[in-house]
């Protein structure tokens, strides 16, 4: 029986795909952070386990526990939403140490286990890595980065028969949306030089809600691309994946800023 770690599980993509590869036969560990989640997560007969995918000595203790691997899901993560300048460094920082620094954490505590296995990585990163808006620079950019480790980490676990896929999901039907209008609020503030465009990044924030596909829908084609015999580097999946990455490919980079300027309030002066 295969086993599979997916991280942040406690709703969303996490959870359907838990479900998803559980109903396929494997042996699912799934990770959340509060114990109300790994109650509930035990309750469905997953292996769970409370982790925050930035302590190290969780980490450690995780892949002690864990009997093989053979599939990680780096799943973990949240989206700031604002004005860059108002979330500041503490902001960046945040969101890169949840984003992008824990998918090499949790990956380099779990190596000895997947190299054993020959296992498979599966980083979600997000079309928003892709095609940057407006309000969402710190999300856009750690999902960049989730893109940019993950050829990195394709070339370096090769010699290891560990392979590595990247997943950018477009608009997914989860709780992302709230979670990143609860992350906006946290930023948003009338000193604020953009408090006059509250409007557009409250949109903003909503954005990822845009005639979203069906978390289980997701999971379900996800785990079919993982059953693959040679499993895919990248995989989109979602309203907007393949659409928005063709914007930022063929329309000039000029065109592409003034639509979202103007969608977002920034053609005039404030």
């Amino acid at each position: 029986m295969p086993v599979t770690l997916i991280t942040g599980c406690s709703s969303g993509i996490g959870l359907a795909l838990a479900r998803s590869f559980q109903q396929a036969g494997h042996s699912v560990w799934a990770t959340a952070r509060r114990p109300a989640d790994v109650e509930r997560l035990a309750a469905e007969g997953f292996q769970a386990r409370q982790l925050d995918v930035n302590d190290e000595a969780a980490l450690a203790a995780l892949a002690a526990e864990l009997p093989q691997l053979d599939i990680l899901i780096n799943n973990a993560g949240y989206g700031a939403m604002g004005p860059l300048l108002d979330g500041g460094v503490a902001g960046m920082r945040q969101q890169f140490e949840t984003n992008v620094f824990a998918i090499v954490g949790v990956t380099r505590a779990l190596f000895p286990l997947l190299r054993a296995s020959r296992g498979l990585v599966v980083n979600i990163g997000s079309v928003s890595g892709v095609l940057v808006t407006p309000f969402a620079g710190a999300y856009c950019a750690s999902k960049a980065a989730v893109h940019g480790l993950s050829d990195a980490l394709r070339m370096e676990l090769a010699p290891f028969g560990i392979r590595v896929m990247e997943v950018q999901p477009g608009a997914i039907d989860t709780q992302f949306a709230n979670n990143a209008s609860r992350e906006a609020e946290q930023v948003l503030a009338e000193g604020s030089p953009w408090w006059p465009l509250q409007a557009q990044i409250r949109a903003r924030a909503r954005a990822s809600q845009d005639r979203p596909t069906p978390a289980d829908a997701f999971a379900s084609r996800l785990l079919a691309a993982v059953q693959k015999p040679v499993p895919p580097r990248l995989v989109r999946i979602g309203n907007g994946s393949r659409a928005l990455p063709w914007l930022e490919r063929w329309v000039p980079k000029g065109i592409v800023e003034g639509i979202l300027k103007r969608k977002f309030g920034l053609h005039k002066n404030l």
